[in-house]
């Protein structure tokens, strides 16, 4: 009788850590970046739409499915080197903490049901979903090992997103270029930087985890990073005023909006800089409170400006 009493507590204790190392292998904060496709609804002003707002929030969905099993692909694949990564190594993959078995059923299944979610959006949402996926997969195969354009990969992958976003809706708007403008030099800025992080933490075992890093001298990055955070302010000061955005909300308000892409640009290299972070965006985003209440009065004022027009 006590020795049936144990088992479902002995049960229950060996599911809970492979749960919680199947949910950390996920990498759930990550999703933040998929945030990115309600831009779409967001700027075409159709986000007192329910109907769009529910596929919006679908595509989202399916692509947080997606981003989840590129990063198990990628984690199987780097598996030695991120066990040399003073961060990585914890992660359940390269700990040990999850099973490879489990790992490439996971990836099969997300795959699965994330693609064919984006199909049942739309046949354009689709094909981009999988322009993603395919372009996550070259990437860890092959182009995250060459020079410069390994960050140029990062930097399309956030523009699919944007894409996606306005390809998720029915009828689809027009897509602004601006809009994935902006994208790819946030994403180049976001890009860099993390480099940069890389470089610095890792030094001399920067090339033993993963040999791109070391063609990205200290000096190299610190003079890329300049060039695009300049490029960024500049690109979204631009798509404040063009006429395309013109249709949606008149420039004399949507320039309102610029400080606060201002203080979010240079709050991130302060915490680069002063206080060492930047290795994971989605961390620094989802933890900074200045930087979370600078993206959250940012969205208020764009809804402000798109519901007073």
């Amino acid at each position: 009788m006590a020795a049936g009493r144990q088992c479902p507590g002995m049960g229950a204790r060996m599911v809970t850590p492979m749960a919680y190392a199947l949910l950390e292998q996920l990498r759930p904060r990550q999703w933040t970046k998929n945030l990115l496709l309600l831009a779409g609804v967001l700027f075409s002003v159709e986000f007192t739409v329910t109907s769009q707002v529910l596929r919006a929030l679908g595509a989202v969905t399916c692509f947080c499915l997606l981003s989840s099993a590129g990063y198990i692909f990628n984690d199987l694949k780097d598996l030695n080197s991120d066990r040399f990564h003073p961060r990585k190594r914890n992660r359940p993959l390269p700990s040990g903490r999850l099973s490879l078995a489990v790992a490439r059923v996971i990836f099969i299944l997300l795959m699965i049901f994330g693609l064919g979610g984006a199909f049942l959006l739309g046949a354009g949402f689709g094909a981009v979903a999988v322009a993603y996926i395919a372009l996550s997969i070259l990437y860890t195969l092959l182009l995250k090992r060459i020079v410069l354009l390994d960050v140029m990969c990062i930097a399309i992958l956030f523009v699919l997103r944007a894409v996606a976003g306005v390809e998720a809706l029915h009828p689809s708007p027009q897509l602004s270029p601006w809009l994935l403008v902006c994208t790819l030099f946030l994403a180049l800025f976001i890009a860099v930087v993390k480099r940069r992080h890389e470089r610095m933490t890792l030094l001399e075992n920067a090339e033993r985890h993963r040999s791109i890093l070391g063609e990205y001298s200290p000096e190299l990055l610190d003079q890329m990073i300049p060039v695009v955070t300049g490029s960024t302010i500049l690109a979204y000061a631009l798509y404040t005023i063009v006429p395309l955005t013109e249709e949606h909300a008149p420039p004399e308000r949507m320039i309102y909006t610029i400080p606060f892409v201002v203080y979010g640009v240079f709050r991130y290299l302060y915490l680069i800089y002063r206080k060492g972070k930047g290795g994971a965006p989605s961390e620094v985003l989802l933890t900074d409170g200045p930087l979370l209440v600078n993206v959250a009065l940012w969205g208020v004022v764009v809804l402000l400006i798109f519901k007073l027009w």
